[in-house]
C-alpha cells in the first residue's frame, strides 16, 4: 500500500485529491495537508471585497467531503519538507511519511519585497485569500464613508493579473450603484507593458479591449511601473521604458487601494536543492514530476514556469484554472500509473482560459497553448461572462462538496465558448 500526501487543500489540491483517489484505488491512502479546515473558492474573493458574497458562501468545511471520499484530511501547515527521507514535517511538530508527495501549496504571498504592500503592517488591501478579501471589505466600508482616489493594480514580478483587472472594474461598478463613482479618481498601476498584457504576452485584442473598458469607466492607467515605496495615502511609482530605465517618477495618492503582490514559494519548500528554483518555486518536468525527486509531482501557481517574455519590469506567467485542471488530472494518471509499474508519461495541456468579472458584464480570454504561437487566440466582452462566471462558482463549490472529478473547465467551459472540443485534458494517452 502506498501513501499519497497532496500538500495544500486549494483549487488544486481539492481536486487533486478527488482526482487520485479515483484513480489510484482502494488499497492506497490519500492524504491532504491544508493550512486550515476550510477550502475557499479563490476566484469570487473580489466579489467578497465589496460586500457581493460572503465569506461563508464561498467557503467550505473539508473533513467532511473528504472523509466521504475516504480520504484523509490534516488541517494544518507544514512547517518542513524533507524530501530525501520522504517526509514532512507538520506545524505541530508530527512527522508526516509518504511515498509519493504532491506539492498544491499556492504561493506565499510577498508584500515584503514593496515597503509598505499588503494589509499586515502595509497600506494597501489584497484579494489573494479569503480573510484578506474580508479585510479589505472592512476597509471599504470606510472608504465608502468619506470617498477619494482609488489604486489598483498589480506590483513588480507579479504574474496574476486577472484579479486586478477584475477588482477596478468591479469597484467602478458598486461606486456607479452606489451614486458614489464621480467622486473617486481611479488609476491601475501596473508592472505590464501595456494593458491586457495579463502576463501572457496579450491574448488577441486585449490590448484594445481592455483599453477601451478602462477609458469607458474612466480608469487612468500606468504601465511598466515599478512600485518603490507605499505610505499612508501615497504610492510612489517608477515608469520605466522599453530598456528599462526610469521614464518618469509618480506620487500617486489614495484613500483605498489594493496591489497584488509578487509570489514566492512557501517557507516549508524554500532552500530545497533540486526540488525548487531561487525563489521557490517546484521545479517539474513535462509530466510535473520533479526531476531530482522522482516521488514528488506538483501543480498550480507553487510550480516553476518561466515568463512568457521578457518584458522591462518582471512579469509571471499565470497559472489559470484550466491549467491547474490539466495538471491534476495528468499528475492523477502518471501516479496511477506508477503504481502499476507502468511509465507515467501523461502530460498537462498548459492551455490558459480565464472568466473575468467585471462587476455588470465581463471578459474572457482564451490561449491554447499558453505559449505564443498559439493555435487559438481568443477574447470576448459581454454581460454573459458575468452570468457564467456566477454559475460557474454554484457549479465548482458543489464539485467541491460532493467530490466529483469531472473536468470542469473542458466539459463546460470551452464548449460554451464554442471554441475547441478536446478529447481529454491529457496528451500522450
Amino acid at each position: 500500500m502506498a501513501t499519497i500526501v497532496i500538500l495544500g487543500a486549494g483549487l488544486g489540491g481539492t481536486a487533486a485529491a478527488y482526482e487520485i483517489r479515483s484513480e489510484v484505488g482502494k488499497e492506497h491512502s490519500v492524504v491532504v495537508v491544508g493550512d486550515g479546515p476550510r477550502f475557499s473558492f479563490t476566484p469570487s474573493n473580489p466579489w467578497v471585497a465589496v460586500g457581493w458574497r460572503r465569506p461563508g458562501a464561498i467557503q467550505i468545511d473539508m473533513n467532511e467531503p473528504l472523509a466521504q471520499c475516504g480520504i484523509e484530511f490534516i488541517p494544518q501547515a507544514a512547517k518542513s519538507v524533507h524530501p530525501d527521507d520522504n517526509h514532512m514535517i507538520l506545524a505541530d511538530g508530527q512527522r508526516l511519511d509518504y511515498d509519493y508527495l504532491v506539492i498544491t501549496t499556492g504561493p506565499r504571498l510577498a508584500f515584503d519585497e514593496v515597503p509598505g504592500l499588503g494589509p499586515q503592517g502595509g497600506f494597501t488591501q489584497s484579494v489573494c485569500t479569503t480573510p484578506h478579501a474580508l479585510e479589505a471589505w472592512d476597509a471599504y466600508q470606510k472608504f465608502l464613508e468619506n470617498p477619494g482616489p482609488i489604486v489598483v493594480g498589480a506590483v513588480q514580478g507579479a504574474s496574476c493579473f486577472g484579479p486586478a483587472y477584475e477588482f477596478v472594474t468591479i469597484l467602478d461598478a458598486d461606486l456607479r450603484k452606489r451614486k458614489l463613482r464621480d467622486r473617486v479618481p481611479m488609476t491601475f498601476v501596473t508592472s505590464e507593458p501595456y494593458i491586457g498584457h495579463m502576463g501572457l504576452g496579450g491574448v488577441g485584442d486585449s490590448k484594445g479591449l481592455m483599453e477601451s473598458e478602462m477609458r469607458q469607466r474612466h480608469i487612468k492607467w500606468i504601465t511598466n511601473a515599478r512600485v518603490t515605496q507605499v505610505t499612508e495615502g501615497k504610492m510612489k511609482v517608477d515608469q520605466v521604458d522599453d530598456n528599462g530605465e526610469v521614464l518618469k517618477q509618480h506620487e500617486v495618492p489614495f484613500s483605498y487601494s489594493m496591489m497584488l503582490p509578487a509570489f514566492t514559494g512557501v517557507d516549508a519548500l524554500r532552500g530545497i536543492e533540486g526540488l525548487v528554483n531561487p525563489r521557490g518555486f517546484v521545479l517539474i518536468d513535462e509530466h510535473q514530476r520533479n526531476p531530482t525527486y522522482r516521488n514528488v509531482f506538483s501543480a498550480g501557481v507553487c510550480v516553476a514556469i518561466p515568463p512568457v517574455e521578457k518584458t522591462p519590469v518582471p512579469t509571471g506567467a499565470p497559472k489559470t484554472g484550466f491549467m491547474i485542471e490539466s495538471m491534476v488530472t495528468a499528475i492523477a494518471h502518471n501516479i496511477r500509473d506508477d503504481l502499476a509499474g507502468r511509465a507515467a508519461e501523461n502530460k498537462a495541456t498548459w492551455n490558459a482560459v480565464c472568466l473575468a468579472d467585471m462587476g455588470d458584464t465581463g471578459a474572457a480570454f482564451v490561449a491554447l497553448p499558453q505559449i505564443p504561437p498559439r493555435n487559438v487566440t481568443w477574447a470576448k466582452v459581454g454581460k454573459w461572462v458575468h452570468l457564467a462566471k456566477v454559475a460557474f462558482e454554484k457549479y465548482y463549490l458543489r464539485k467541491v462538496r460532493t467530490g466529483n472529478t469531472e473536468p470542469v473547465y473542458e466539459k463546460y467551459v470551452l464548449k460554451a465558448l464554442g471554441i475547441v472540443r478536446l478529447k481529454s485534458h491529457v496528451s500522450g494517452k
